[in-house]
This record gives C-alpha cells, sequence and structure tokens, in this order.
C-alpha cells in the first residue's frame, strides 16, 4: 500500500501535472472573460444590427406545447451562437499565443553595420600590382 501511495505521490506532484492544471485553471477563467466579451458587448451590437439579442432562440420548423415552451425544431440560432462564440475565443487564443511568442523570442536589436578597414594586402599580391603597372607604363612610353 506505501508503494502505491508513493506512486500516486509522484503521479499527482509531477511538473506537468501542476501545470496541466494551472492550465486549466486559466483556461477557465478565460472562457468567463471571452462569455462576457460575447455576452455583454458584442451580442449587444448584433441586437442593434439584427433586432436579436440572442441567436440561441432562431428556430426553424419549431413545434411548440400547449403552453408556449418549445419542444422540437431546428435550432439553428444556437449554432449560429456557438459559431460566434468559437470565433471570438479562436481569435483571442491565437492573438494570445502570439504575444507570448514574442515576448518569449524577442526579436534581436540590429545593430548598424560597421564599416572595417580594409585588411592589408599581402606582399606578393603588391609586388604583381607593382610589376603590372610597371609594364603598363613601359607599353604607355613605347
Amino acid at each position: 500500500m506505501k508503494k502505491f501511495i508513493a506512486e500516486f505521490k509522484e503521479f499527482a506532484l509531477k511538473g506537468n501535472m501542476i501545470d496541466l492544471a494551472i492550465g486549466m485553471i486559466i483556461a477557465t477563467s478565460f472562457n468567463a472573460v471571452v462569455k462576457s466579451i460575447v455576452d455583454d458587448l458584442l451580442m449587444p451590437a448584433f441586437a442593434f444590427i439584427f433586432g436579436k439579442s440572442d441567436f440561441s432562440q432562431l428556430v426553424a420548423f419549431a413545434e411548440y406545447a400547449e403552453d408556449g415552451t418549445l419542444t422540437g425544431g431546428i435550432k439553428y440560432g444556437m449554432f449560429i451562437q456557438n459559431m460566434v462564440n468559437f470565433g471570438i475565443i479562436a481569435l483571442s487564443l491565437f492573438v494570445m499565443v502570439k504575444l507570448m511568442n514574442k515576448l518569449k523570442n524577442p526579436k534581436p536589436v540590429e545593430e548598424a553595420p560597421v564599416e572595417e578597414a580594409p585588411a592589408p594586402k599581402p606582399d606578393d599580391i603588391v609586388l604583381l600590382e607593382e610589376i603590372r603597372d610597371l609594364l603598363a607604363k613601359e607599353k604607355v612610353n613605347n
């Protein structure tokens, strides 16, 4: 039994497990922020444009009970609502990942190129150039 508890403790306290737990907590709070953006900021704008503040109530081929409650139909409005939510979450995550990558790997600052003095020519090249110049000078004089 002690071995089992020791193995469980090792498993539960691994660094990856803790990172995963932290990620889940952050994701849950991030979901609340995105839901608030959708419900409190975007959907009122859609309501102003389309006249409906919540797409989830849109139903085709609706069937209602005698008391007026919806009993069946194609809830295409819920699909639209979920697509809007997904698009905002995907865009938010994309921007967050790009920002994190930029913070993690900042661009190196490019320095102005430093002009280096030309390297001195080897002696044999200098000698060959002198010979060439003398031969060209003799040719001009003749």
